[in-house]
């Protein structure tokens, strides 16, 4: 495999670059593309016409009326290089306005932050990716390698209609891709007032989501009934969101554990995780979710009168698990539910892994401290799912990678579906400025 020209100069990110992705990410997100509620295809047009403007050809694919989807390919100085797929999802989840402080579809800018639904997730991104691309449009400057850049629907709801589609039924827009980034990392998290770590995602926890069905005897609700199947399903619920998974130490987490603590002074002993995360300050919270599976009751559904005791009980359980510990919470549902409750799938889809080297690795980490010196960029395991579980299929090496910078004070965490979702002005203008530089160097 040949690597990226080293001699090659830097084209920095434009003055124009850096203004123009708020008001792209602005207008992105005055697009309600609420999923399931609305589609993507408005804003779909949007992106084939911001693209278009400086002449870049890109194709729009419907997977079902509304369900858009647009792919571009961008030539590369080397060619012979496998390409670098950079996706992001159009579509974000909905938002009860009564909630928030500001409109969450307005896009209003106030108090240097721009608001609204999909500000992280991810319209921020998608933003970042067209400005770099327009950037590279009108100054020539070609990426280290082709490109492909999707703009996809529906990874809220599992990428049905998106990623997952496209993989199956259009394969050939990912002709050549070897390697692949997207969401799920490349963010800073603050350790201290100067020093920033920066998770790259090279891990995802797998997804089981899950209905469970109850049976038992009907009957008036005013008798004993020892087959009641809302009793047995509730029962198995508390169970399985009273239960706690052992800790998994993977990889990914260990690498990122051990560079906190080497930041931070202090020894990390992986034989005693829990004293050693005490040590740890805020890094301990934001990585429990990463150290062990889990599974959490999201919805219970039974009945359709007061006096009567129905026969039948259903629930929804959002299940996860670490790679290589698929097996460990399949076992432990069974074993936690009634013999009245079955189980089916909702959403099945796999844990993804992969080493924390190689010259992307490589270039997206210096990207990162080129533009913040005080940043540290560490391997990750994302708690959730991505996109990139549909291109893992086609062989491509996936990782999660956005070019963030935060305020200290910002839980980014909790704005993630969350209300009064923000993303701060100059953490826009640090992504084009990181995108820019990886892309010319990945």
């Amino acid at each position: 495999m040949t690597t990226p020209d080293p001699a090659a100069p830097l084209v920095p990110a434009s003055d124009q670059a850096q203004a123009e992705v708020i008001d792209l990410c602005a207008e992105l997100i005055r697009f309600d593309t609420s999923n399931p509620t609305s589609n993507e295809r408005a804003s779909a047009d949007w992106v084939v016409g911001r693209l278009a403007e400086v002449g870049i050809d890109s194709e729009l694919v419907e997977s079902a009326p509304g369900r858009a989807n647009v792919v571009a390919r961008i030539a590369g100085r080397d060619p012979e290089r496998g390409a670098l797929l950079v996706h992001g999802h159009l579509d974000v989840v909905p938002a009860d306005a009564s909630e928030w402080q500001v409109p969450p579809f307005s896009g209003e800018i106030r108090d240097g932050y721009l608001w609204g639904r999909g500000a992280i997730d991810m319209k921020d991104t998608v933003a970042v990716m067209i400005a770099t691309a327009r950037h590279f449009a009108r100054t020539g400057t070609k990426p280290s390698r082709d490109l492909v850049l999707a703009f996809l629907a529906d990874e809220e709801a599992g990428g049905r209609f998106g990623a997952h589609w496209l993989v199956e039924h259009r394969p050939e827009l990912f002709s050549g891709v070897t390697e692949a980034i997207g969401e799920g990392g490349g963010f800073s998290f603050a350790i201290d007032d100067t020093r920033r770590l920066y998770p790259i995602e090279n891990a995802q926890r797998g997804m089981a989501w899950m209905e469970l069905t109850a049976t038992g005897r009907a009957g008036h609700g005013s008798s004993p009934n020892d087959e009641n199947a809302v009793t047995d399903l509730a029962e198995s619920l508390t169970r399985i969101g009273r239960h706690t998974f052992p800790i998994r130490l993977i990889e990914p987490v260990r690498a990122l554990l051990e560079e906190a603590a080497r930041l931070q002074g202090v020894d990390f002993d992986e034989d005693d995780i829990e004293g050693s995360l005490a040590k740890l300050g805020p890094v301990s919270d934001f990585m429990q979710v990463v150290l062990r599976n889990s599974a959490n009751p999201t919805m219970f559904g039974a009945g359709y009168q007061t006096n009567v005791i129905p026969g039948k009980a259903t629930a929804r359980v959002d299940g996860r698990f670490l790679p290589g510990h698929e097996q460990e919470l399949i076992d432990t549902i069974d074993q936690l539910l009634l013999p009245s409750v079955s189980r089916e799938w909702v959403n099945h889809d796999i844990a993804m892994e992969t080493t924390f080297d190689g010259p992307l690795v490589d270039a997206m980490c210096e990207a990162v401290r080129a533009e913040d010196p005080d940043g540290h960029p560490v391997p990750y395991c994302n708690p959730g799912g991505t996109d990139a579980k549909a291109f893992t299929h086609l062989g491509i090496r996936c990782f999660g990678f956005k070019g963030l910078k935060l305020p200290h004070d910002l839980d980014y965490g909790r704005l993630f579906h969350g209300v009064d979702e923000r993303v701060p002005l100059e953490g826009l203008r640090f992504g084009v400025r990181v995108m820019t530089r990886l892309w010319q160097s990945c």
